[in-house]
């Protein structure tokens, strides 16, 4: 910032001498948070150290740096950090060092604020982040505590069995009227939070890379996706995984990571095959359990209670020095709606062809409506993020380096 201010000034004072040369002012660049420089001045220590250069993409992304005083480097790397707690047992000035190098911890305070600054709308983005767990299983709980009222309203909560027909209780356009906007209002709200950043932390704003970027953006595209569907950085830098308790390594994090996510992606496959299947093959619901739909929809069900469940265990038992606590409610507050998503889902496929049918229904679309309506503003927009961030840096190691230092 004081360089800056000098630069500014000397601006200023040429300008007096040369009155016929018009000069641009220049804005002073945003002051950083507290975390911010947080972040600053811990990469300054690990750039001049370099122990942990192998361990992930934030090392050697931090080496194309000299400085960290901007707001678009430390919201790239702190997005790019998979908080694999790796680097903190290696360092050697991690705490009680004076130094008090903690990188995980640092990259989460402020990778939580990034879901603040670029949430859209910003209130929501404000108030999860304040209350995670409450707003998450409020939202739940009322949006199904509605619905279950509709439906006593409208007829019984327990009725005869209907063979599992749905639409019998809620309409089918109703239900694609409404989850349809939901779905649409998720989708803005992502774009809108991940064009933002992006557009801070893009190569392209560098004017000495845009002659580049064409050429490199298709493979950097396919190894960023590549890295991201592998979830290559919680390997801990060595293939032996994350820490997490404490300095022995587990690839459990991972693996139910990708419980976690392959879940949510066989549910959603579910629900777009039976879409298909209505539109396209005029074939309507309850469909078999051996049909196509229900067999993505139990295996993602089934991906969704064992991911969710394995990391709040990891969670709850997590050192303290290896994240963020004031992000925990957060964090467990999305993974209990993923719970009460699975665990709903598969109650109403277990008893759908009994009288507890309505109920349980209102119930499951209640928990499935509130857990895409707090997605924008949670670990799943973490997600879009770090996919943003590792496609920035598949981009940038493809380019020639700024810095033009040794064999650079």
């Amino acid at each position: 910032m004081q360089q800056l201010t000098d630069l500014v000034a000397r601006a200023q004072a040429d300008a007096q001498g040369m009155p016929s040369r018009r000069v641009i002012p220049i804005a002073p660049a945003l002051p950083l948070t507290a975390g911010e420089e947080e972040v600053a001045r811990i990469l300054q220590i690990c750039n001049a150290c370099r122990y942990c250069e192998g361990f992930c993409a934030v090392f050697p992304a931090m080496t194309r740096r000299l400085d960290f005083g901007n707001k678009a480097d430390t919201h790239y790397l702190a997005n790019l950090c998979h908080n694999c707690g790796a680097c903190l047992h290696a360092c050697q000035y991690a705490p009680p060092h004076e130094f008090a190098v903690n990188v995980p911890q640092a990259m989460a305070r402020v990778r939580m604020q990034t879901y603040h600054d670029y949430a859209w709308p910003p209130a929501m983005g404000a108030l999860y982040r304040r209350a995670g767990l409450t707003v998450a299983l409020a939202l739940a709980g009322g949006l199904a505590l509605f619905l279950v009222l509709a439906v006593a309203m409208s007829g019984s909560l327990m009725h005869e069995p209907m063979a599992g027909n749905f639409y019998a209780i809620f309409p089918h356009n109703l239900l694609a009227l409404v989850f349809g906007a939901v779905f649409l209002f998720v989708m803005l709200a992502l774009a809108m939070g991940v064009r933002r950043f992006w557009r801070e932390v893009s190569p392209a704003n560098d004017p000495q890379n845009a002659p580049d970027l064409p050429g490199v953006r298709g493979g950097a595209s396919v190894e960023a996706a590549h890295d991201a569907l592998r979830l290559k950085y919680l390997d801990g830098g060595h293939g032996e995984g994350c820490n997490n308790e404490d300095d022995r390594f587990t690839l459990w994090r991972r693996r139910f990571h990708h419980f976690t996510f392959y879940g949510f992606m066989l549910c959603f496959a579910s629900t777009c095959v039976a879409t298909l299947y209505h539109y396209l093959l005029d074939l309507h619901a309850p469909y078999a359990l051996t049909s196509l739909p229900v067999l993505l929809g139990t295996a993602g069900g089934l991906g969704l209670l064992i991911g969710p469940a394995g990391l709040l265990w990891l969670n709850l038992r997590r050192d303290p020095a290896h994240g963020d606590t004031a992000q925990r409610p957060m964090d467990r507050g999305f993974i209990a709606l993923l719970l009460l998503t699975s665990l709903t889902g598969l109650a109403l496929l277990a008893w759908r062809d009994t009288r507890f049918m309505a109920l349980l229904l209102a119930v499951h679309l209640g928990v499935v409506m509130a857990l895409f309506l707090t997605l924008p503003y949670g670990k799943f927009a973490h997600g879009i993020f770090r996919s943003a961030a590792l496609l920035k840096f598949a981009i940038e190691k493809r380019l020639p380096s700024r810095l033009q230092l040794g064999a650079d």
